[in-house]
């Protein structure tokens, strides 16, 4: 069998690779950072190429800049939005028999500080939600033509592939720094705000079984258990056995997004997934890795 991974070298890209690789699968990845790729998912003849020659079992779509910021609209339009849309346009006309997986977000979801359900109605209240919800009404427009399309939500999930500007990544890797003797500050907003710290590595393993069941088309794919930041750095700090008052100032001109960000998980579950790494199992990962 094979499988094509459109945003091949993000986090979710790098977890999924080595666990469809265990499974025999042939991997074709698609990054912006593969030399050796000259094909452009927001470009409908390169996608179209790509899927009509390598005839692949399944598509996954993770290829997204993961960022709310105004200034990443048209980006992630092209990317998220046109690329959705160019792969299943591309699987009808020539490869009508793959399953496509396409990523959606916690955030393009109303918010109303409780636990999120699949049911509950979007909101696109900043530039990625847009992208985001005009994928999903792309994917069951397409499935209602007879593709086999699923969406998976993502809520906040980590691991030591992320980069600095997520805030696990962030603070373990001035902790890891700390330890070895640094004095430096970590700058924090709200350090209230609860989401959750999935490891990422679980999260393509709910990913894997969603697609390889027909009962379940959208699923949350979360833990369903939120922590807040401070927990994140208190977690660190008592790891590496140092008092966190020390190194922690507070951005007091810091308002968030939200004050909680957790996924009702109970519809994944009930097909047999759930995370095997802890919170404190994770921040341990990130601290030694």
């Amino acid at each position: 069998m094979k499988a094509i991974i459109f945003g091949s070298k993000g986090q979710d890209g790098h977890y999924l690779t080595q666990l469809l690789q265990q499974q025999n699968l042939e991997v074709i990845g698609i990054g912006k950072a593969l030399a050796s790729s000259d094909i452009d998912i927001t470009n409908y003849q390169s996608v179209k190429s790509l899927i009509r020659n390598q005839q692949p079992d399944f598509i996954f779509h993770f290829a997204a800049n993961s960022t709310t910021k105004h200034e990443a609209l048209f980006e992630n339009h092209a990317v998220i939005s046109t690329g959705s849309i160019n792969i299943l346009e591309a699987v009808k006309n020539f490869s009508p028999g793959t399953k496509i997986f396409i990523s959606g977000s916690g955030l393009q979801f109303k918010n109303n500080g409780n636990p999120i359900k699949e049911t509950d109605p979007f909101e696109a209240r900043d530039a990625y939600s847009i992208s985001r919800i005009h994928s999903v009404y792309a994917a069951r427009y397409y499935r209602n033509l007879g593709i086999k399309v699923y969406v998976g939500y993502f809520f906040n999930h980590d691991s030591p592939w992320r980069t600095e500007r997520h805030m696990a990544k962030k603070i373990s890797e001035a902790v890891k720094r700390i330890a070895r003797g640094s004095d430096e500050k970590i700058e924090v907003g709200d350090a209230s705000v609860v989401k959750e710290w999935t490891f990422a590595g679980d999260v393509v393993s709910g990913v894997w079984m969603l697609v390889n069941q027909d009962k379940i088309m959208e699923a949350n794919i979360g833990s369903g258990i939120g922590y807040s930041i401070e927990d994140w750095i208190n977690t660190c700090f008592s790891i590496i056995g140092k008092d966190k008052n020390r190194y922690i100032l507070k951005k007091n001109d810091f308002v968030p997004d939200y004050k909680q960000l957790v996924s009702d998980s109970s519809l994944i579950r009930s097909v047999g997934w759930k995370p095997q790494i802890s919170f404190e199992q994770l921040a341990q990962m990130m601290l030694t890795q």
